[in-house]
């Protein structure tokens, strides 16, 4: 059970009511709302919903939330949830709405796609710069997309635009962004709009989830409630802290009851006249002041409703014993034991994280492991420049349709690697002196669930005859084509190592230079000369791969 937190006097004294007055009070304007709201989304406009009302309480056994199979929502009203995880009538979700929209009329960031948002006239423009926001910031800060986001529209303003381009063309723009197969399905949604749908961006959430690939349920809530208006709920990652930490959520967020618990507060929190608005607030609250670590408590607009921001002043007052006797306190209560909104015993409160107790940490599994040989094949003497090879990865899976160096999987322990990958470069090239291929260092990148080691390996051809015919799914590149390619961040870092291993470059890792000039230092003057007279030397005419990149 969770312990007594102090209760706000002012609003405890609102919501002492009969909820039955509240709730009739509202019926009718509800109902009434409803039916405008659905005349709205029929005629597809983008207007915000006709002032309504909250459309009553949520009882101890709240409604399914819309979306689910028969069966999951069956197991959500089956679960009883304490009102003390709730918002349980009018007032309190009113002084939410208000005080949420009014901090964010002051405090909103100026981003691009807000004010592409704003501008736009056009329905289905204004969906898709909407759209195009929201897929890049999945995973993704703000401050990284925000170059991105504009580079695209610049290039692809319209659906239209987007449909008609390559693949080859979005893999390129979305190059460092990360999570590629986001863009491929961009692209996929736009041409379906285009091709299928007449133009038009389907107006509901519900369409918008159903008819285009990529778009699930939050990207479809923030289309349906930022573009036409709809009074839909959204739920990502800051919602989530918010939510968890207003109503004292303790309980594993990724579950399934916990999220469709979230998903009900958020659908019954969202406000029907600016429900765009009122769903960016509470991103944006999450984002910079609700924020995982070191949250800004005394700026935030829902303080007063913070059940969190109570249990850490009740914490307090009870460390200190500043007052006497036991104060007027709100717990949850559960019917049948355990709440299962709470945390479990197992994970008692730590004072030193404050309101970050909550949300709890979702247990991640650990990304898998694998192994890759990869060789920067380079023929350094070619017409017009020096070139490298890259091949085209798989339409599908990780990267697809990408571009990288040749390589081929490998055992961790990295027996047999370099015959492997001598034969997976000749299929590409013909044949390669195999004495030239050296192993120059490794390159460890983490993906979504993958965590890879590189095994780099580079090959530049001295006075061969050049190769100039690549099978399909092959090229030769320039450095400076290199540098524009379609590659992953992966790449790059490989091409790093083997840049660092040329002769006469400088480019070698900072932490080496340091670690040489370090050494160098403890080094008397005398074994300094004699270091020197012992050291091997080495023609500077041959390609030279001495030592790991760091």
């Amino acid at each position: 059970m969770t312990p007594r937190v102090p209760r706000l006097s002012s609003l405890w004294a609102i919501m002492k009511k009969p909820r039955a007055a509240v709730g009739s009070r509202h019926r009718k304007k509800a109902s009434s709302q409803e039916g405008r709201e659905n005349h709205n989304l029929s005629n597809n406009q983008a207007k915000p919903s006709a002032p309504g009302a909250y459309a009553g309480t949520i009882p101890e056994f709240p409604e399914a939330p819309a979306g689910l199979s028969r069966r999951q929502k069956e197991a959500v009203l089956q679960v009883p949830v304490s009102s003390y995880h709730l918002f349980r009538d009018a007032a309190e979700v009113t002084v939410f709405r208000e005080s949420l929209l009014s901090w964010y009329d002051r405090e909103k960031r100026d981003l691009p796609w807000r004010r592409l948002a704003e501008g736009e006239g056009d329905l289905d423009r204004r969906a898709y710069a909407v759209w195009v926001s929201e897929v890049m910031l999945q995973q993704t800060q703000v401050a990284t997309v925000i170059n991105y986001y504009t580079r695209w529209m610049q290039k692809w303003p319209t659906l239209q635009s987007l449909a008609s381009a390559s693949l080859e063309e979005v893999n390129q723009l979305w190059a460092g962004l990360g999570y590629y197969s986001r863009g491929r399905r961009l692209q996929e949604g736009a041409r379906k709009v285009v091709e299928e749908l007449e133009g038009h961006v389907p107006r509901t959430a519900e369409t918008l989830q159903r008819l285009l690939p990529g778009v699930g349920r939050y990207t479809a809530g923030a289309i349906a409630s930022i573009a036409f208006g709809q009074a839909t709920g959204v739920v990502d990652g800051n919602v989530v802290r918010v939510l968890c930490r207003v109503r004292a959520i303790g309980a594993d967020p990724s579950s399934t009851l916990v999220s469709q618990q979230l998903w009900s507060l958020a659908q019954q929190l969202v406000d029907p006249v600016r429900p765009g608005d009122f769903n960016q607030a509470a991103m944006e609250l999450g984002a910079t002041v609700c924020t995982p670590q070191r949250p800004l408590c005394s700026q935030c607009p829902v303080q007063s409703l913070c059940r969190a921001h109570q249990r850490v002043e009740w914490e307090q007052l009870q460390a200190s014993q500043s007052l006497p006797g036991s104060p007027d306190v709100e717990e949850c209560v559960s019917n049948n034991g355990q709440c299962q909104l709470c945390a479990p015993p197992t994970e008692p409160w730590d004072q030193t994280l404050g309101v970050a107790n909550f949300p709890r940490k979702a247990s991640r599994r650990a990304p898998r492991a694998e192994c890759s040989a990869i060789c920067v094949l380079e023929q350094p003497r070619a017409l017009g420049g020096a070139q490298i090879l890259l091949v085209q990865r798989p339409n599908s899976g990780l990267l697809a349709g990408l571009w990288e160096f040749p390589s081929v999987t490998v055992e961790p322990s990295g027996q047999h690697q370099h015959k492997a990958l001598l034969q997976e470069l000749q299929s590409w090239a013909g044949p390669l002196p195999a004495t030239r291929l050296q192993h120059l260092g490794q390159v460890v990148h983490t993906f979504s669930h993958i965590k890879m080691t590189y095994h780099v390996y580079g090959l530049a051809l001295g006075g061969e005859t050049p190769v100039t015919i690549t099978p399909p799914g092959a090229r030769w590149l320039t450095r400076e084509e290199f540098r524009t390619a379609a590659i992953s961040t992966a790449m790059k870092k490989v091409f790093r190592v083997y840049e660092d291993q040329q002769p006469g470059t400088c480019k070698s890792s900072k932490k080496s230079r340091v670690s040489t000039l370090s050494s160098q230092k403890k080094l008397s003057q005398g074994q300094q000369v004699l270091d020197s007279f012992f050291q091997p030397q080495i023609p500077t005419d041959t390609p030279r791969f001495d030592g790991a990149a760091q």
